[in-house]
Parts: structure tokens; C-alpha cells; sequence
């Protein structure tokens, strides 16, 4: 039996394993993976201490971090597949059938970038294509590139790369740009950038790496190419809060709605951080500051208990 079962090996994960760890409160925690969304990133420059470092490599050293603690239980390699809540235990099972009981749950289960699904998009996954444009516009410094997605995501990701690339193409699917009117006039007033609406991206090209982008225009129905050296995908996220749903409270987005204060969600011994959450920013030091915020709010509460 334990006090807190933690899920999602990301950054909010580990930061919390690593603090519950230390304040010896008796946790477990599981992740299919460790390292996040950013284990795809080539190179991130954004990760506080650390100048530069690959998404590998800051996987590498959350794993060796959180495996240096004494006093919590990691297993690796499963995920979660159902909850069930007794009204004092929680019961977690997970694809391999292992069960896991614990009396409070933390959830630090991330998200998943929605993907465009069309050809060339999973063959050059960290060869070209990327869903972060704050943790890898600096690897695209004076290239082509092309940012799929006509909201704010695809506006911000734009602005992200205007100190880097060389030329970008901002693509939407309708005849208009969605996002606030400040952040699209700062994209229009860039020469660098070219905004192409009313198209559908069809495949993406290359041979080791991204060398260009098959798209067609809806206004004539021809189809074009564009030779770049990368495409940014901003289509959105995809909370991994599936096996919660029931249990918590969820936005339209399906994110886990907390406290941010101190990350509880509606249920009283539920807490979540990180992407999954309702965190207006996606990053990774968010995330992991606002996971350490629970563990110290949970903490607290086991303390009042003594």
C-alpha cells in the first residue's frame, strides 16, 4: 500500500518522485517512458542549468535522477489502463496487468502532440518534423521552414522561429488565420514569413531528413510543393487523461482541472501537473515546479495526519 502513486515519467513526474522521495512519503511511480514530449526534441536550450542538451539526453538524466532516490519504487516500461477509487484506496491497473493500491494519486501523465497523419510524418519524426517550436526553432537557424496550423499555436510557433529561420511558410486549412489579432499583425509585418490559407497538407518529403512539403490549394485543387529543410506541426495537444476522465473533472479540452494553487483537482485525493493539467503554459520547467507544488501540498496533508 502506498501514499501516493505517482503517473507520467516527464518532467513533472520525476520532479515530483525526486520531492516525494526526499520527504519520504512512500510512492511509487509509473511511466511507459521517461522524458516527455521533449525526448523527440534535437536539441533544447530552454531546460534551466543546462546551456544544451537532446531530448535523449534530458530523458537520460531524469531516469538516472529519480533511479538515485532510495526511497520510492519505479517501474517503467507500463502504463496505466483503469482506476477504480474504494473511497480510501485507490486500485491502478496497467497494460501488463500489473495492480498497483495507493491512498493518493498524482497525475503527471503529459500529452500527445495531435498529429496531421499524412505520409512522411512518422518517417521523419526528429529528422525535420517537430512539435516544438520553443524547444527546437534554434536548430532550424537560417533554413526553410514550414509551420502547419492557422491558430495561436501555429502564430507563437512562428514568432518562435522568426530569430532563426531563414524562410517560413505559415500554412491554415481555412481561408483565414484564427489567432489574436496582436500576435497575427506581428506575423504579417515579417518579411520572412509567406501565410498560405485554404490549403491541406497531403505529404511530407524527404530522403534521411525533411526536404520538402506536398500540399493542395482547396481554392483550385492543385497541388504544390514547397522545398524546406523543416515542418512544425501546431494542430494542438491531446491531454493523456483518458483514465481519469471519470473520476475528475475535465475541460472541453480534456484536461484535468486544478487547483493551481496547490494542483488538487475536484477529487479530494486526486492532484495533477503538467500538460495533462489545465496549465495555460506547456513547458517543462512548469511542469515540473508545478508537480513539486503538489508533492508539498500533499506533504502537508500527510503531516496533519500524524
Amino acid at each position: 500500500m502506498y501514499d501516493l502513486l505517482i503517473i507520467g515519467g516527464g518532467p513533472g513526474g520525476v520532479a515530483a518522485g525526486i520531492y516525494a522521495a526526499r520527504k519520504k512519503i512512500k510512492s511509487v511511480l509509473i511511466t511507459d517512458s521517461f522524458g516527455g514530449q521533449s525526448l523527440v526534441s534535437a536539441d533544447i536550450q530552454n531546460w534551466i542549468g543546462t546551456k544544451s542538451i537532446s531530448g535523449f539526453d534530458l530523458a537520460k538524466m531524469f531516469e538516472d535522477h529519480l533511479r538515485a532516490q532510495e526511497d520510492i519504487d519505479v517501474i517503467d516500461g507500463d502504463f496505466i489502463t483503469e482506476i477504480k477509487d474504494s473511497g480510501d484506496v485507490f486500485t491502478v491497473s496497467t497494460k501488463k496487468g500489473n495492480t498497483f493500491e495507493g491512498r493518493r494519486l498524482l497525475i503527471t501523465s503529459g500529452s500527445r502532440r495531435r498529429k496531421l497523419g499524412i505520409p512522411g510524418e512518422k518517417e521523419f519524426d526528429g529528422k525535420g518534423v517537430v512539435y516544438c517550436s520553443t524547444c527546437d526553432a534554434p536548430v532550424f537557424k537560417g533554413k526553410t521552414v514550414a509551420v502547419i496550423g492557422g491558430g495561436n499555436s501555429g502564430l507563437e510557433a512562428t514568432l518562435d522561429l522568426l530569430p532563426y529561420a531563414q524562410k517560413i511558410y505559415l500554412l491554415g486549412r481555412r481561408d483565414h488565420l484564427k489567432g489574436d489579432p496582436v500576435t497575427l499583425e506581428r506575423v504579417q509585418k515579417s518579411e520572412k514569413v509567406t501565410i498560405l490559407t485554404m490549403v491541406e497538407s497531403q505529404e511530407i518529403l524527404g530522403d534521411l531528413f525533411v526536404k520538402g512539403l506536398r500540399y493542395m490549394d482547396k481554392r483550385t485543387n492543385e497541388t504544390k510543393e514547397i522545398a524546406l529543410e523543416g515542418v512544425f506541426v501546431e494542430v494542438g495537444a491531446v491531454p493523456n487523461s483518458e483514465f481519469v476522465k471519470g473520476l475528475v473533472e475535465v475541460n472541453a479540452f480534456g484536461e484535468v482541472v486544478v487547483d493551481h494553487k496547490t494542483q488538487r483537482t475536484s477529487h479530494p485525493r486526486i492532484w495533477a501537473a503538467g500538460d495533462v493539467s489545465d496549465v495555460l503554459y506547456k513547458q517543462n520547467n512548469i511542469s515540473a515546479g508545478d508537480a513539486v507544488k503538489a508533492v508539498l501540498n500533499i506533504y502537508e496533508e500527510l503531516q496533519k495526519q500524524v
